[in-house]
């Protein structure tokens, strides 16, 4: 019998982890009953109560899983470590807020029967505001101009993927993941498969998202797969001293055939000072989300250090069985 992981990350979503866990659950044991399956919670610190629901869902249904993390360690790598951490054929990542509707998993496995071994949700609409919506558009197409990697529109990750992307994952070892460059990156490989959505509103609760949020996401997506910031930098930089040299050349005509009816007086010096600065601040910025980058990576802390885990008992004895096994393998080789 194949195995279908379904990972949900969480932050604060006291009001929704019972609810998607029975809807995950009815879908898996209705729809799919020919599959057996595992839902992991990875709860990234929540401090509402949101561990204490997962507690007694856990409790309730051995199939169920969570791993608790000792702190918030962001929204990209506490999803990409928990996808790490499944066991089955096949991994869906939806979020705990329906926003990512658990009535698509079915259609996911599906296309995935089908051969597809990356199946990727896009959303086609969303009841969220048009203007964020409008906003991410532009952003998205923004990148398919200007990313090496040919970017997917309106993906934010849910989607299935085969155990063997997931392995793929497991091998990347890179300390600030982004699954849906890495997904745009290596989807062909996979036989990917795009499938079209409309996105609910949130069920419950505040979104998490902020300006914060989406600017962190906006700046790993830019400096991790395009080289646009600093080559506009450089085209700006010539632009600049090209349009600099040329009004510092008219100057010196001007002065040298004394031209005295030309007087521009200090105003164009002055506005120069301050255009030419706040471009030097804006680069220096943008060059300073790179060098971020950079050192994140060179530091190459862990994704996740977890806390505690619920329900792994089974898969961590059989692992120790295996470690035991391979022991005992070697002593007999070397015997």
């Amino acid at each position: 019998m194949k195995k279908i992981s379904i990972m949900i990350p969480c932050y604060n979503e006291v009001e929704n982890v019972v609810p998607i866990s029975e809807a995950v659950v009815r879908v898996m044991t209705e729809r799919l009953p020919q599959y057996d399956y595992e839902i992991l919670f990875i709860d990234n610190c929540s401090n509402d109560g949101t561990r204490d629901k997962i507690e007694e869902i856990c409790g309730k249904n051995k199939k169920i899983k969570a791993i608790f993390n000792v702190t918030n360690f962001g929204q990209f790598n506490s999803p990409f470590y928990g996808m790490c951490q499944t066991t089955g054929d096949c991994t869906i990542s939806l979020c705990c807020d329906f926003q990512d509707p658990p009535e698509m998993i079915p259609v996911f496995v599906k296309k995935w029967e089908e051969g597809h071994k990356i199946v990727s949700g896009i959303k086609t609409s969303s009841k969220e505001s048009r203007f964020m919506y409008t906003l991410r558009t532009f952003y998205y197409k923004m990148m398919r101009h200007f990313s090496d990697v040919r970017m997917i529109e309106h993906f934010t990750g849910f989607g299935l993927y085969d155990k063997t992307f997931i392995s793929l994952l497991k091998e990347l070892d890179d300390p600030i993941p982004f699954v849906r460059g890495i997904v745009a990156e290596y989807g062909s490989g996979f036989n990917m498969i795009e499938v079209e959505y409309e996105q609910p509103k949130r069920r419950a609760g505040k979104t998490h998202n902020n300006f914060l949020s989406l600017y962190d996401a906006a700046m790993l997506s830019i400096t991790s797969y395009t080289k646009m910031g600093l080559r506009v930098a450089t085209l700006i930089g010539f632009l600049c001293s090209a349009v600099s040299l040329l009004i510092a050349l008219v100057y010196l005509i001007m002065k040298l055939c004394r031209w005295e009816s030309f007087q521009a007086g200090y105003a164009p010096m002055i506005l120069g000072i301050f255009v030419l600065g706040s471009l030097q601040l804006f680069f220096i910025g943008l060059l300073g989300e790179y060098i971020l980058n950079i050192n994140t990576r060179v530091i190459h802390r862990p994704l996740v250090v977890e806390e505690r885990r619920i329900n792994f008992e089974e898969e961590d004895q059989k692992k120790t069985e295996e470690k035991q096994e391979d022991r005992e393998e070697k002593r007999c080789e070397e015997s």
